[in-house]
């Protein structure tokens, strides 16, 4: 009888063992999720992420700016350039496109975004808005909330309070489901509610300081674990952290408005946004290094560029005027291609400012002053030989020497050097030794085929229902659905007053608060106007044949995307706002309110969706045949251009309008709007490569001027595959030389020289030599021509060193050009400049 009793003991006891066991794992688990848990807090030096200080190199990189297919190698890159941080920017209009139903899918999928940044091992700064600007339309605000009864944006009003709230929940409760905050294990830490508020505040008064409170209160009542920035905001109420926005913080910004807060730069402009109608504009890579360098050495530890990653303002995205590429001149361009040197040099940067990071961090700062020009900032930690300094020369004309503890420097014109250990230095702001590249646009062999156009025509309309006194308000008529809405009248004219004098002309006068205009008068086409992005308001002026009774005036009033900044959003206007009639005998005849007015909301053909494969047969299309009005619809076939390189449709010969590739909104294009050099802002349209299949390939454009000429139109292939070098024999050594161990800056290479490197991208090796000196060459890359002094060997040590490979090295030195003993311009320091051009290799 005992033998079952210590059958079931021995169970139980097994059970007992069992179950311990499996507790003991699972307590395991628990501690192990709740150590990846991360606490993400702050001092007056820095952000402290789970109980450790960092300097957080960032990088503005915006989702809905590039395709869901070109993330995961856009943030890869982004990592590769030094970043540990994305930031970017919630765009609450392209979420709740109608009120009530969000979407978070495609484009839109954030959490997808962070996720994939997450999976990179770098972290995520939220900037939520409401408001972001980022020229976007509204500045982000959907559209719907204007007519919100009531409303007024950015203000203590109980209404955008109500609706900011909801908007703002739902986006940060979406975070928190998916795990995505620091305090859960996510990689978020740290968010920004508003953006620029300064610049509205005083326009509302103790309302705007009651808001940017309440705004404030909402996002720390969340608990979520993260601290929250409001940027360009110098006093952002507690616990929020003022940052910083410009291009010279280390000079422009105040400091945190609490001693416990940290030096934040939240955007850090690589470039100029592009508008048509503008000049371009660059911001060199030299110029942002010292400006980062200047901020790090005054007490900064966090830095975002602004954009890092500009994309493109697919379909009617952009604000007003802005183009469809943006921030192209960042670090990675549209394409998401690395744009050197700029990529590369501040890669560099962020090496150089990392083997600074304990000094840095724990040091305690002084500063001297040598000279009217020179300073010397430098951190030491007590009690150990952690150091580190930085060198300034303010001189833009001419080199400095500063004398730092018994050795002398010498500092190229408005440069900073850095020195890790106090000693050696490691990098400065104006030596460029990473490569150069320069784009090429390719013709595509395989999608520029004869192009076999189709059109139609939108009928014009003649007297449109309305019952308006005067020109209906242009955003509100339109309510973002399209960037068309169309005005019709009529007026009758008696013989008295029509011009008596022989050869008198009448004249149509509309004067318009933006953006463009087309304009018929009795069925004739008269032409068309339009403001720019810093004088939106224009006149359209043209002569017109009246006739004895009723005469007939159409206009159709354009956009170019909604206004992005400024306060009182919901209360601008646009659109034709004056017409008269002038040079009649009896006067000035004032059409504005004398007449009623008939109105029409977009294009036929988009009402019918034309652009897309199953809209085509809704309307009857005609052989294009070299000649058609403006308001034209084009459509043709194309096979998607060879190879995996980006892919772009080259608008030559045609006005302006939109673009779609197989339904897919590509964008505004506007040729015909010429900038002061009399070049067109922008040629070339991104056409992603998801949007693409192998063949037959949908092309629609909507093109609003006549006599244009869609047979010039082509398809590009993009690269980077001219690659150029341009280092002087006097620059520092890369950084990648070095390497910090405990409180030493060592050399992890034998010889630490002055080197300048040729890579290429992918599998493309270096296949010819297209430009050498070793002297003093002039140009850039793309654009090289020889100095008055060269080395005859130059391109014979540059093919040696370099042809048929992927990457090469070539030391910079009299001896590897033979010129050591044969130099016919001693006095002159000299510069490598090399450019070579990538191919894939023939047998791959």
């Amino acid at each position: 009888m005992r033998k079952p009793s210590l059958d079931r003991w021995l169970l139980a006891a097994f059970l007992v063992v069992l179950l311990s066991s499996s507790c003991a794992f699972a307590s395991k688990k628990e501690v192990k999720k709740k150590t990846n848990n991360k606490e993400v807090t702050y001092d007056g030096t820095s952000l402290i992420i789970d109980g450790k200080r960092e300097l957080l190199y960032s990088g503005s990189i915006h989702y809905p700016r590039s395709t869901p297919e070109m993330w995961p190698s856009i943030i890869q890159r982004a990592k590769q350039g030094g970043l540990n941080t994305i930031q970017t920017y919630v765009f609450w209009n392209v979420h709740e496109l109608e009120q009530g139903k969000f979407n978070f899918s495609g484009r839109t999928d954030l959490v997808k975004f962070i996720k994939l940044i997450e999976k990179n091992g770098m972290y995520v700064t939220l900037r939520l808005g409401p408001f972001i600007q980022a020229e976007w339309t509204h500045g982000g605000l959907p559209y719907w909330l204007r007519e919100v009864p009531g409303i007024f944006f950015r203000t203590d009003n109980k209404e955008f309070k109500e609706h900011t709230e909801r908007y703002v929940r739902t986006v940060l409760d979406k975070m928190k489901e998916e795990k995505l905050f620091a305090s859960q294990g996510g990689p978020i830490i740290l968010g920004q509610i508003e953006n620029e508020y300064s610049a509205v505040q005083r326009a509302y008064k103790q309302d705007g300081i009651n808001y940017i409170k309440w705004a404030s209160k909402l996002v720390d009542s969340m608990n979520l674990g993260i601290p929250w920035v409001m940027c360009k905001h110098n006093d952002a109420p507690d616990p929020m952290i003022n940052a910083c926005n410009g291009r010279h913080c280390g000079d422009t910004f105040p400091g945190p408005n609490k001693e416990n807060k940290p030096s934040l730069w939240t955007e850090n402009w690589t470039t100029q946004f592009r508008v048509f109608g503008d000049s371009p504009v660059k911001r060199s890579v030299e110029d942002i290094a010292f400006s980062v360098a200047r901020f790090f050495s005054k007490n900064g530890t966090h830095v975002n560029y602004y954009m890092y990653h500009g994309g493109t303002n697919f379909g009617r995205n952009g604000a007003h005027y802005v183009t469809t590429r943006y921030y192209d001149d960042a670090p990675l361009d549209e394409y998401g291609l690395e744009r050197e040197p700029k990529y590369g040099h501040l890669k560099h940067l962020h090496n150089a400012l990392n083997l600074c990071k304990k000094p840095l961090l724990w040091g305690q700062p002084r500063t001297e002053k040598p000279g009217k020009d020179t300073e010397i900032r430098y951190y030491e930690e007590p009690g150990t030989k952690s150091c580190a300094a930085f060198l300034a020369n303010n001189n833009t004309e001419a080199a400095e020497t500063i004398k730092f503890r018994g050795k002398e420097y010498v500092i190229a014109p408005r440069s900073i050097s850095i020195l890790p250990d106090c000693k050696t230095v490691v990098y400065n702001t104006a030596q460029i030794v990473s490569h150069h590249t320069s784009r090429n646009f390719m013709k595509s062999k395989k999608a520029n085929k004869k192009f076999d156009f189709k059109v139609f025509t939108e009928p014009l309309p003649h007297k449109l229902k309305g019952d308006s006194y005067i020109p209906v308000e242009l955003y509100g008529l339109t309510k973002d659905k399209t960037d068309y809405g169309w005005y019709t009248t009529s007026f009758k004219i008696n013989k008295n007053q029509l011009p008596k004098k022989k050869g008198a002309k009448t004249t149509v006068r509309i004067a318009s608060l933006g953006h463009a205009l087309h304009a018929w008068f009795n069925g004739e086409y008269l032409g068309n106007g339009h403001g720019s992005h810093d004088e939106k308001s224009f006149v359209f002026q043209e002569p017109v044949t009246l006739k004895e009774g009723e005469n007939h005036l159409v206009m159709l009033g354009v956009l170019t995307g909604f206004p992005d900044s400024g306060a009182y959003l919901e209360h601008r206007y646009t659109g034709p706002r004056s017409v008269s009639i002038l040079g009649l005998s009896s006067g000035v005849l004032d059409l504005t309110e004398s007449s009623k007015w008939g109105n029409k909301v977009g294009m036929e053909g988009e009402r019918l969706g034309i652009h897309t494969e199953k809209g085509l047969k809704k309307v009857k299309w005609q052989k294009f045949t070299g000649k058609a009005p403006g308001l034209t619809w084009y459509q043709t076939y194309f096979d998607a251009p060879e190879s995996e390189s980006a892919a772009a449709v080259r608008m030559s010969g045609m006005g302006k309008g939109l673009i779609w590739v197989n339904g897919e909104g590509v964008g505004r294009y506007w040729m015909s709007f010429l900038n002061p050099l009399g070049q067109s802002t922008q040629i070339e349209y991104h056409i992603p490569r998801s949007f693409l299949k192998p063949k037959k390939n949908l092309l629609v454009i909507f093109e609003e001027e006549p006599n244009v000429k869609p047979e010039i139109i082509d398809f590009v292939i993009v690269n980077r595959d001219t690659v150029c070098s341009y280092v002087g024999e006097d620059y520092t050594p890369s950084v990648r030389h070095w390497t910090r161990k405990q409180d030493q800056v060592q050399a992890i290479t034998d010889n630490v020289s002055l080197t300048a490197t040729l890579k290429c991208s992918g599998n493309k090796k270096i296949s010819e030599v297209e430009f050498a000196s070793f002297g003093n060459p002039i140009g850039t890359c793309g654009n090289f021509t020889l100095g008055t002094c060269n080395a005859p060997v130059s391109k014979q040590v540059i093919e040696k060193h370099c042809l048929g490979k992927g990457e090469c090295v070539i030391p910079v030195n009299k001896s590897t050009f033979q010129q050591d003993k044969k130099d016919s311009c001693k006095n002159v320091v000299k510069t490598l400049a090399v450019q070579v051009k990538c191919a894939r290799d023939k047998k791959n």
